[in-house]
Formats: C-alpha cells, structure tokens, sequence
C-alpha cells in the first residue's frame, strides 16, 4: 500500500530528516571523524526505515517529486547567479586542468563498466548505463537516456536500471567523498581538524565577516540579509527557473537540448552578469547563498527520502558488480590523479572530495561532500569556485559528447 505525501507533508519529512542528520553527525564521533554530510547520514537511517516498514507490513511513501525538483533548480540557479565572470577568472588555469581530469575520468568509467559488461556476458550498453549516464550523469540522464537506450537500442528496462543505479551512485558518491579526503589531508599533513573552540571563534569572525565565504561554503555560518534582499533574490531565482522551464521546450529535440538544470544554471549566469555588469545593479551574493544553501540540503534530503532500497535489492548481480567496480575505480582515480594533477595540496584533496560526489552521484552531493570537509579543516575557495561550475555545467556538455561518441563506436 502506498501514501502520498503532498508538497507540505514532504517538506516537514526532509526538514526532519536534516535535523536527524545533524544529530547523528554531533553525537556520533565515526560519522563526524570521516565528514559524512548530514543530508547523507539523516537521508540514510530514513531510507532504512522504509525498508523495514514496507519488509514487515508492505507500506511505502510516496513523496512529492516537483518539490524535490524544484529545490534542485533552485541550487543550481544559485550556482548560476553567484557566477561572477570576473571572478571566474580566478580559476584560471586550475579550472582547465580540473575539466581534462573530469572528461578522462568519464571515459575511464564508461570503460570500466562496458569491458566489465562484456566480461559478464551482457550487452556493452548496459555497461554504458552503469557508467556516466547514470553516476556522472545522476537521475536526470539516467531517465532521458533509459528512453532512448529502450527505444532506440533494444535495451529493455533500460530506464528501471539506470534508475537503480543513480540512487547507488547519489548514496555512494556521499560516502566515499569525505573519508577520501579525510585520508589524505592527514596522509600527507594538509590541515589540521579544528576544535570545537576554533570552529566558534571562526564562526563568530563569519557572522561579522560574511564576506569573506565562498558560496556554498560553510553552510551552517550566518549571513546578514534584509527582507528587501530576500525578495529581489526569490524574483532572480523566479526568472531563472521559468527561462528553463521555456528553454527546456523550446530545444527540445534540437541539437542545443540540454536537461532543466543546465538551462536553470545558464539563466542564473546570463542573468548574474547582465544586472551587475551591463545595468550596474549590486548583486546580494548573501542572499544568494542562503536560498543556495537551502536548497541544496533540502533537495538531498527529499532525495534519499524517496529512496527505496527494496528496488537496488533486486539488481541483477552482474550490475552490482560493475557498480562495486566503478565504485573502487572513483575511489583510486580521485586519490591517484584528481588529488595528484591539482596540486596534491588541501584544495586538491577538497577538489578530490568533490569529485567523487559528482562522479559518482550528483553536483549537490560534491558540493555537501566539500562542506563537510571544510567545516572540519578549514575554507577552499579554490574548490567552491571550480567544484559547482564544472559540475553542474560543463561535465553534462562533456558527459554527453562522450556517450554520443561511444554509441556512435558500439554502433
């Protein structure tokens, strides 16, 4: 038997999920020692729960999925508008190292999980599946490509595979991405954890200096923003989500169609810079941060709310195992040349952290991983300044010229 739970009832579940998350992660030394994010650690004890209710007395939840969406482009749209060109420019050199690392690693775990595919006797495609179009590319891609792959290529259940293995990629890119880091800013002596004390103080120079945050960083720390902020603010993330909404239809089996968010994230840039550099009108980068901020943790909460694992218990082995192997793949290219090619430096290993959450899950769960990081050790500007842009932007333009390219191959 199922409930639906409207968009009310669903909020007050991820709320509830966030502060269960904030609990364990204070109250539970393992949890905090290896910077697991609080949307991950509440996320996961809900989506555990549901298991046993639906194992013993067959009821699940239903959970509004436009909510859900609608925070995700209202994230990305914060990325978008905090993306000040000219401060883009400080990425410079480390950005175009940071995207050939992306676009080698997309081709390494299309073909990590097409030899293994082989290997196991199935159809390469499926390999395909369980490479970048679902943990590269998350559940947005996983569902425009599953159509295509079943109608196109004869792939059956194209779209309940690559479903199920987006949800693993969202959980295991969360999981993987803190303890990495973790182990090598202690590895090789990057950072030193901050004591409760340190964190205090810092936050207590934050809250008067909110300046000096990079979005999306230090999400817990106070930003000073007025009613008239907030309300210019929602009308930006107002025009941004309905010019992708209209772009959205409008390319639409064109060569330019590209998913919702990516046009939410565009509209948030084109935007951003034509108030502040062509009209001269002050951006509230505070304001920004805070709906961002939002947004996000509600938006993995409301995710792992709507996981149900009854449905990864039903993968074929054979996925399972392409999945565990593109797992350890993330794992040892993150550490070995993501962490290596950036520097091999506190930013480089943040920079791997992320990695690893839009990798193998999505750009929030990169971004939840860094903070989680560098509220234990310390700010990385570098990293939120590359981290979300590439994620959110142009890893689809490279995910999706690759998978083109390999179809076209097996073709």
């Amino acid at each position: 038997m199922e409930f639906v739970f409207n968009g009310f009832y669903t909020l007050i579940s991820a709320v509830i999920v966030l502060l269960l998350g904030r609990f364990l992660v204070n109250r539970i030394d393992f949890l905090k020692r290896y910077n697991i994010p609080e949307p991950v650690a509440g996320g996961l004890v809900a989506a555990i729960v549901s298991l046993l209710i639906h194992t013993l007395w067959g009821y699940s939840i239903v959970f509004s999925s436009e909510l859900q969406t609608s925070f995700m482009l209202v994230f990305f749209a914060s990325i978008g508008l905090s993306a000040n060109f000219m401060k883009l420019k400080e990425g410079g050199m480390a950005l175009v190292i940071f995207l050939v690392c992306v676009a080698s690693f997309i081709v390494v775990q299309n073909a990590v999980g097409m030899s293994l595919a082989t290997l196991l006797g199935l159809d390469p495609l499926i390999g395909l599946i369980a490479g970048s179009i679902t943990l590269t590319g998350g559940h947005g891609t996983a569902g425009a490509w599953g159509e295509i792959l079943e109608t196109q290529h004869g792939i059956q259940g194209a779209l309940a595979l690559g479903m199920a293995s987006a949800t693993f990629g969202l959980i295991i890119g969360g999981v993987i991405g803190g303890p990495l880091a973790k182990l090598l800013i202690n590895r090789y002596g990057l950072a030193q954890a901050k004591t409760n004390a340190e964190i205090q103080n810092r936050d207590t120079h934050l809250e008067q200096n909110s300046d000096d945050l990079a979005p999306f960083e230090n999400p817990h720390q106070v930003r000073l923003i007025t009613a008239d902020n907030a309300i210019t603010t929602l009308g930006m993330f107002a025009a941004c989500l309905a010019f992708a909404e209209f772009m959205t239809g409008f390319s639409k089996g064109t060569w330019f169609e590209l998913p919702t968010f990516v046009w939410a994230l565009g509209g948030g840039v084109i935007l951003r810079n034509i108030l502040e550099s062509v009209l001269k009108i002050d951006i509230f980068d505070r304001a920004i941060d805070v709906f961002g901020n939002a947004s996000l943790s509600l938006y993995l909460a409301m995710a792992l709310l709507s996981l149900k694992l009854w449905q990864l218990a039903d993968l074929a082995g054979p996925l399972v195992v392409i999945l565990g192997a593109q797992t350890i793949t993330m794992a040892l290219y993150a550490a070995f040349v993501t962490f290596r090619v950036m520097g091999k430096n506190y930013d480089a290993a943040v920079l791997s952290a992320g990695h690893c959450g839009f990798g193998m899950g999505a750009t929030p769960t990169a971004v939840a991983n860094m903070q989680a990081i560098t509220n234990m050790y310390g700010p990385s500007h570098k990293a939120f300044l590359i981290v979300p842009l590439c994620g959110a932007f142009f890893v689809d333009l490279i995910n999706a010229t690759v998978i083109q390219l390999m179809l076209k191959f097996i073709a």
